[in-house]
C-alpha cells in the first residue's frame, strides 16, 4: 500500500467531496513530481466500478500501470489497451493510450464494461479535437452520465490558448510549486541566466509560442550551441542534466558540442525506435551519459528523480511548456540537494519564460545560482511592503532589486536616487505609472505636472501639465528634465515652489469632510501626493489615517 503525503490525502478528499456535491468533471492541478499518479492510484482503489485511465505517452501508461498495480495487487487487476495490446474484460482498471482509441476501438472497449471513473493524465491536452471526441463517446458530457471525469495536470495553460473550462467544471484541488518546495516535498530550484547573441526578433510567433522551424534556424547555430555546452560543462559539472531543444537537428548538434568538450551526452526524440530510446534512457540512469538532449519527449511522462540540472536551450513563451520542462528536475532523490536551471537568454522583444517568471518574479532577474523560492519570498515581501514599486526592464540581481526597493518609499511616495540625481524638485513616485510634481504657478494657485508611462513603443513617457498633454519622450529622465526646464522659465518664485522645502507644502491640507477629519492633520503637499496616487493608481499605499486624506480635493488649480 502506498504511503500518502498530507496534500495527496487532501486532494483525494477534495475529489470525493466534489463528487458527492454532484460535480462530475473535476480537475486536480499539481506540479510535476507531486505524485499525481499516486493520488489517482488510491482513487482507483476506492472506486466501486471499473476505472479507465487515459494517457498520451508510453511512459505515462507504464507509470500508471505500475503505481496502480502496487495499490491493487493481483493478476489481471490492471490491464493495458494500446497498439496491439487488448485489455482484459475482467480487469478493474484499464490504462489506455488515448491515441489508440479511434471510434470503432472505443466502441468495442465500452462493450460489457461499466466505467465509473475516467482519469485523464496530463489533461491539458483534453481540449484538442480528437481528445474531446473520445470524452464525448465515453458520455462525459451527457446529462445522464453517472461517472466521474477526473483530470490531472501540472499546468492548465495550453499552447494554443484554448481553455480547459469547456471540458472541466472546476479545479477542486491545487498546490503551487513554491508551496511544495517550501514544504520539503520537491527539490529547491537554483537558477543561472546565460545571455546569448542569438536574435529572435524576426522569428514568427502565434498565440502560444514561436514557430519551431524559424526558432531552430535562429538558435541552432554553432556559437550558441558551444556556449550552451560550455555552460553545462562549467555550471552543471557532475549533475545529471536534461537539455531541451527545438528540433531533432538542434538536439543532435548540441549533443555533438557537448561530446566535443568531453561531456558524455546522448539524444532522445519522439521519432526514435522505442528500443533505442529505452537504451538511451537506461544509459542516462546508469550514469554512462551525463546529459540527454531531447525534443518534446522528456517534458511529459519522464520520471527520473536523479535529474539535478535542466538546461533550457529551447526559448519559449509558453509558461505551461516551461513549467513542464523545469518539472523534470523537481523530484527528490537520495543525496540530491537541489536542481539547477540554466536559462539561455536570446535577443527578443517578446516576453520569454524564465525560472524567475515561473514564480511571479521579474523575468529578467539574474539569480546567479540562488534559490528561486528564497528570491520569491523577498520579492513578494517587497511588493507587500512597497506597493507601486516596479522595475524598469533590464537584467538585475536580487541585491540590486533590494537596494532599489529601499530607495522607494511608498508612504511618502519619494522617488529613487536616479531621479534625485538629476532633479532638485519634489518629484514623487507613482510606481509603474510614472512621476508627479506640484508647484505654485501663481501664489496660492497649484499646478500639477505628470510624467506617465504609456503602452506605446518609442516615446512612451508622456508629459502633461494641469491635465493637458504637452510632449512625449523616450526616456523618463528626459521628460523630468524638460518639465524642470519649463518651470525654471516661469520665474524664480515658481521654481522655488517646486522644491521640497517650499513653504506651501508644510501648510495644513484643505478642509476635509467631517468623516475624514484625519486629513486635516496632514501636510498640504502630502495630501496632494496621495490624492494623485489614488486617482491614477487606484489604491492608497498608506495606513488608514493617510487613506482618509485621499478624499481631499487635490485638483490642478485648487486654491
Amino acid at each position: 500500500m502506498l504511503t500518502l503525503r498530507p496534500y495527496q490525502r487532501e486532494a483525494i478528499e477534495a475529489v470525493l467531496a466534489a463528487r458527492r456535491s454532484g460535480e462530475r468533471r473535476l480537475l486536480v492541478c499539481l506540479p510535476t513530481g507531486a505524485g499525481k499518479t499516486v493520488i489517482f492510484a488510491e482513487l482507483a482503489r476506492l472506486a466501486r466500478r471499473q476505472v479507465l485511465v487515459l494517457a498520451h505517452r508510453e511512459e505515462l501508461i507504464d507509470q500508471a500501470r505500475n503505481k496502480i498495480s502496487a495499490v491493487l495487487p493481483g493478476e489481471g487487476v490492471v490491464s493495458i489497451e494500446q497498439g496491439a495490446l487488448r485489455a482484459s474484460l475482467e480487469a478493474k482498471v484499464l490504462v489506455c493510450s488515448i491515441r489508440s482509441l479511434h471510434e470503432a476501438r472505443l466502441t468495442r472497449l465500452l462493450e460489457g464494461r461499466d466505467f465509473g471513473l475516467v482519469i485523464y493524465d496530463e489533461c491539458h491536452h483534453a481540449a484538442a479535437t480528437d481528445n474531446l471526441r473520445v470524452l464525448r463517446q465515453l458520455g462525459a458530457f451527457d446529462s445522464g452520465w453517472t461517472g466521474t471525469l477526473l483530470g490531472f495536470t501540472a499546468t492548465t495553460a495550453r499552447g494554443d490558448g484554448q481553455g480547459l473550462d469547456s471540458v472541466f467544471e472546476r479545479i477542486v484541488y491545487s498546490k503551487s510549486l513554491l508551496e511544495l518546495i517550501d514544504a520539503g516535498f520537491l527539490a529547491p530550484l537554483r537558477g543561472f541566466r546565460v545571455r546569448t547573441a542569438a536574435d529572435l526578433r524576426r522569428v514568427s510567433h502565434g498565440a502560444g509560442d514561436f514557430r519551431e522551424e524559424e526558432l531552430a534556424e535562429a538558435v541552432d547555430i554553432e556559437d550558441r550551441n558551444a556556449l550552451v555546452a560550455r555552460s553545462i560543462q562549467e555550471l552543471a559539472r557532475d549533475r545529471r542534466t536534461v537539455a531541451f531543444c527545438v528540433t531533432v537537428r538542434h538536439a543532435r548538434h548540441l549533443c555533438q558540442a557537448l561530446n566535443a568538450l568531453g561531456v558524455q551526452a546522448g539524444v532522445v526524440h519522439g521519432a526514435m525506435p522505442s528500443d533505442d530510446r529505452r537504451a538511451a534512457l537506461k544509459a542516462f540512469r546508469d550514469g554512462r551519459l551525463q546529459v540527454l538532449t531531447n525534443v518534446a519527449v522528456l517534458n511529459e511522462g519522464f520520471d527520473d528523480p536523479g535529474v539535478s540540472c535542466v538546461a533550457m536551450a529551447r526559448p519559449t513563451r509558453s509558461q505551461g511548456l516551461y513549467a513542464q520542462c523545469v518539472g523534470r528536475g523537481t523530484r527528490l532523490a537520495p543525496h540530491k540537494q537541489d536542481c539547477l536551471i540554466l536559462d539561455f537568454v536570446d535577443l527578443s522583444e517578446l516576453s520569454l519564460c524564465s525560472l524567475p517568471s515561473l514564480f511571479g518574479l521579474p523575468r529578467e532577474l539574474d539569480l546567479r545560482g540562488a534559490q528561486v523560492n528564497d528570491a520569491a519570498r523577498i520579492w513578494h515581501g517587497i511588493m507587500l511592503d512597497r506597493p507601486g514599486f516596479e522595475l524598469e526592464a533590464g537584467a538585475l540581481t536580487l541585491p540590486e532589486i533590494q537596494a532599489r526597493a529601499q530607495s522607494f518609499d511608498p508612504l511618502t511616495l519619494q522617488t529613487n536616487a536616479e531621479i534625485r540625481a538629476i532633479s532638485g524638485n519634489a518629484w514623487f513616485s507613482l510606481g509603474r505609472q510614472g512621476l508627479g510634481l506640484h508647484f505654485e504657478r501663481k501664489s496660492g494657485r497649484l499646478s500639477e505636472a505628470l510624467v506617465l508611462k504609456r503602452a506605446e513603443r518609442g516615446k512612451k513617457w508622456e508629459v502633461s501639465l494641469d491635465g493637458k498633454v504637452m510632449d512625449r519622450f523616450s526616456r523618463f529622465e528626459d521628460a523630468v528634465q524638460a518639465v524642470d526646464y519649463e518651470i525654471e522659465q516661469m520665474g524664480r518664485a515658481v521654481a522655488a515652489s517646486a522644491r521640497d522645502d517650499a513653504a506651501w507644502r508644510s501648510g495644513p491640507a484643505p478642509a476635509a469632510p467631517a468623516k475624514l477629519v484625519e486629513a486635516a492633520h496632514m501636510r498640504h503637499g502630502d495630501a496632494l501626493r496621495l490624492a494623485v496616487w489614488e486617482r491614477l493608481v487606484g489604491g492608497s499605499p498608506g495606513p488608514a489615517p493617510q487613506r482618509a486624506a485621499l478624499a481631499v480635493a487635490a485638483k490642478p488649480g485648487n486654491e
